[in-house]
């Protein structure tokens, strides 16, 4: 006789039931690890996500653009071609674990890993020798540039203190323009409570336009808060 067939019928049922539960737990886990793997990483891994401000471009600025400088051809239109993100941390040179500190904290700002700058020249006032870690910098293109302007302008410069605009003089006659912030920790990817040092920050933002008129036209198109 089978080890099935041994058992009473309460006991029979009382085995399909429970088996009968097992199964439907086991098969909702299956369907929701299979749930949770297709949306962790979904943006990075879905082949037609496009940034907001990339939209934007595309669907508004570039046409805003084309009638304001009477433009004749789309591939006149300026753009913005990089971004580079820079900061000093000339303690560093005398302090590994603040230069890496200050590495972990751009690299959580940009998305993307930072790599460490050094003095190519000794400067014995600052007690700098050539070589050594100075600071920490980030070039961003593509979709996590557009990513990063979209944080830049609607998450981090609102929480500046004091807040008033940004300067609309700090373009340098080529079309790019730079900027700074006292506080690193105006971004969300920082931690304030579990943040030992607060770094200063340059943001430059590189455009193709060949006047700083039609740069900042570009990024007034990015809501970029210029003080009137």
């Amino acid at each position: 006789m089978s080890e099935a067939g041994s058992k009473n019928p309460k006991e029979a049922a009382r085995a399909d039931a429970k088996a009968a539960k097992g199964a439907k737990k086991e098969g909702g886990k299956r369907e929701l690890n299979a749930g949770t793997k297709v949306d962790v990483g979904a943006r990075a891994t879905d082949k037609n996500y496009v940034p907001r401000f990339k939209k934007r471009y595309n669907e508004v600025i570039k046409n805003d653009l084309m009638k304001k400088f009477g433009y004749t051809n789309v591939m006149q239109v300026p753009r913005v071609s990089k971004i580079v993100l820079n900061i000093g941390a000339g303690e560093g040179s005398q302090d590994t674990k603040k230069i890496q500190a200050a590495q972990n904290d751009l690299t959580a700002i940009a998305g993307q890993k930072a790599v460490i700058t050094r003095a190519k020249k000794a400067i014995s006032t600052f007690k700098i020798t050539a070589g050594r870690p100075v600071g920490v910098k980030v070039t961003l293109r593509r979709d996590e540039m557009y990513e990063f302007m979209d944080r830049l302008v609607t998450m981090a410069l609102p929480r500046v203190r004091d807040f008033r605009g940004i300067n609309p003089k700090s373009f340098d006659g080529n079309g790019n323009y730079a900027m700074g912030l006292k506080e690193h920790i105006v971004f969300l990817e920082i931690d304030y409570d579990k943040t030992e040092t607060v770094w200063g920050m340059d943001i430059i933002v590189n455009t193709t336009a060949k006047t700083d008129e039609e740069a900042r036209a570009l990024l007034e198109g990015f809501q970029f808060p210029f003080v009137k």
